[in-house]
């Protein structure tokens, strides 16, 4: 059983927590765990400039996704930085591009789930996770969140992302904030969690 993490990541935050995604995922006895990007539509000035250049090309080994290997998993996990409480324009492009699956019907009934990042604290995480899925819904996808039983979620002695949704991670304004122990615990909850059901509906 295959599960498909793809994922857009400027500056790493979402980079880390799709790899601790992954290893969750990799918990569940034979499950078989894919990354891949969306394709990039800033230039590389562009990213000079905004200083993710670096960040960009230490993540130039995962390969760019291909909408056949939509049609190839049983469970995706899309991940994506917040943008005005939205996902970013990256994830949305590639969205749009998957037009010809919707008309065939061929990721009715697929697992799928959501993680993000955003600068601040109240930045838009639950909003991101929650528009994401109308367009999981049109696809007829079995849309998994992360559930009370990851526990630690309700902690109130730090500050940390993650909720019912989906987890998350918090980067700082300016970026400088790497995601948390918890939060990638979250995420390899929320991937152990999605590759469990996929599994059980493939059965």
């Amino acid at each position: 059983m295959k599960v498909l993490i793809v994922y857009y990541s400027l500056y790493g935050h979402i980079h880390a927590m799709a790899q601790a995604v992954a290893q969750g995922a990799e918990e569940v006895a034979g499950v078989k765990v894919e990354l891949r990007r969306v394709p990039e539509t800033l230039s590389a000035d562009v990213l000079e400039k905004m200083g993710a250049f670096k960040a960009q090309k230490s993540m130039s080994h995962i390969d760019i996704c291909k909408l056949d290997e939509l049609v190839e998993a049983d469970a995706i996990i899309f991940g994506t930085p917040t943008r005005f409480g939205n996902m970013c324009a990256q994830m949305r492009q590639f969205l749009d591009a998957t037009g010809s699956l919707w008309a065939k019907d061929a990721l009715v009934g697929k697992v799928a789930s959501v993680f993000t990042s955003t600068g601040t604290q109240h930045g838009g995480q639950e909003s991101t996770i929650l528009s994401f899925h109308t367009t999981l819904l049109h696809h007829g996808m079995i849309i998994v969140g992360l559930p009370y039983s990851f526990k630690k979620q309700t902690i109130t002695d730090e500050v940390t992302g993650g909720s019912p949704y989906g987890a998350s991670t918090i980067a700082a304004s300016d970026g400088s904030r790497m995601p948390s122990t918890n939060e990638l615990e979250a995420a390899r909850y929320q991937g152990r969690h999605v590759a469990t059901i996929a599994l059980k509906l493939s059965l």
